[in-house]
């Protein structure tokens, strides 16, 4: 089954997948920065949660690689407030001091990983690579059920109840009969339907919003 879900701006295809680096000391940040160019990646350093929050773009691609203990706002307490905002960006805390709830915490709020200080380079490296995976299913998924969402409000009103019988398997005339329209009339909003959802069977209709509804 084939279902086309579209390509939309969310996923990023035109900006720079980037690595923020956030630390207050500018000694680390300058090191991680030369060590993650060194394999590639664009990075911008940060030192201070609120400067980075000044400049945050959830639409920009890539993940963070953030300091737990720093002046101000923590790097717990900044994952919490990009978790409050709806970011979906990975996460990869750093600690010199690592403790068992923090490290929980941190997982549930989507870190990919907690690492502690000191740790190896190929180790954060490693853990960037996963974040970058991480992200990029992310915004496929999200930019495919934005285009959903998006053919959907294109249909009318009328077109939404056929919608709604045809995804529960209803034939042609029993759909005319419960919405007291003719068949004619009903074969050609399901017709518009499909073309509007850009799908080419009532499967692979029921598929696509069953999908959209079970993400939701």
């Amino acid at each position: 089954m084939s279902v086309s879900l579209g390509a939309g701006s969310w996923a990023g295809e035109a900006m720079q997948t980037t690595i923020s680096v956030i630390d207050d000391d500018r000694s680390v940040t300058d090191s991680l920065r030369v060590l993650i160019e060194s394999v590639g990646h664009e990075v911008e350093t940060f030192n201070s949660a609120e400067d980075f929050l000044e400049s945050y773009d959830p639409n920009r691609p890539g993940c963070i690689v953030l300091d737990e203990r720093m002046p101000g706002m923590a790097g717990h307490v900044l994952q919490q407030e990009l978790v409050r905002r709806g970011s979906v960006t990975p996460v990869i805390l750093i600690t010199a001091h690592a403790e068992v709830q923090m490290a929980v915490d941190a997982m549930r709020l989507g870190a990919i990983t907690l690492i502690q200080k000191p740790f190896r380079d190929q180790a954060l490296l490693d853990a960037i690579d996963e974040a970058l995976k991480k992200d990029a299913a992310i915004r496929v998924k999200h930019d495919g059920r934005q285009a959903l969402e998006d053919r959907l409000e294109r249909l009318t009103d009328r077109q939404a109840e056929v919608m709604e019988l045809v995804i529960r398997g209803l034939p042609n005339k029993a759909i005319a009969r419960e919405l007291e329209i003719s068949e004619r009339t009903v074969e050609l909003h399901r017709s518009r339907v499909l073309k509007t959802m850009e799908v080419g069977s009532a499967a692979e209709l029921a598929y696509a919003v069953g999908r959209l509804r079970r993400d939701n």
